[in-house]
């Protein structure tokens, strides 16, 4: 998947903001200060198109860029950050819920897990929603380079035990040394490919 051109489109925080589904399209999911803003950034060769912030809770706004002019990159708020109140909490994941649910052209989810952290009950909760609706998800281990190679290759074998799933079907990520960056597009490209063409 080769990225020509990215254009941040809008923010939204109810469906009725979403734009019309016309083009595929992939969400981009995970915990506060997870990395999300960073990878995504990352992968488009772009430094500041999606804003990122040393302090957690920042995004909390949908927000949707245009890729190649016929897809769609979809930034989720993070979640699960306990500094913010109950309510914004609730109010944060009813809104990906209602994205989840109304998007008949989400291709599937990328969901980020920082390497170093245990998966809590929200991504769990997350992967069996998106299986039992057939969406395809993604699974990255965010801030790769904090680990030693080999610390690296027994996080992913214990991951792949947590998360139910073969070590092949999880990808490392570094936004700071680029590592996983062309596997994430080689999977992108995949999951678009029953789209539309993804500009590969």
């Amino acid at each position: 998947m080769i990225i020509k051109q990215t254009e941040f489109v809008k923010s939204a925080v109810n469906p009725s903001h979403f734009p019309e589904p016309e083009f595929p399209e992939v969400a981009f999911a995970g915990r506060s200060n997870v990395g999300k803003s960073s990878l995504i950034n990352t992968i488009l060769n772009r430094k500041n198109l999606v804003k990122t912030s040393s302090k957690p809770g920042c995004t909390q706004l949908i927000n949707f860029f245009k890729i190649n002019n016929n897809l769609f990159f979809v930034d989720l708020p993070g979640y699960g950050y306990a500094k913010v109140s109950k309510e914004i909490r609730s109010k944060w994941g009813d809104m990906i819920e209602r994205y989840l649910r109304q998007r008949a052209n989400l291709m599937g989810v990328v969901l980020l897990i920082d390497i170093r952290r245990e998966p809590q009950q929200e991504e769990f909760q997350l992967m069996e929603w998106l299986v039992n609706r057939g969406i395809p998800c993604l699974r990255v281990l965010t801030k790769a380079d904090k680990l030693s190679h080999q610390k690296q290759i027994n996080r992913i074998n214990e991951m792949s035990k947590i998360l139910m799933c073969k070590k092949e079907d999880i990808i490392l990520f570094s936004a700071t040394s680029k590592q996983g960056k062309d596997d994430i597009l080689q999977e992108l490209n995949t999951l678009f490919n029953g789209g539309a063409s993804s500009g590969s």
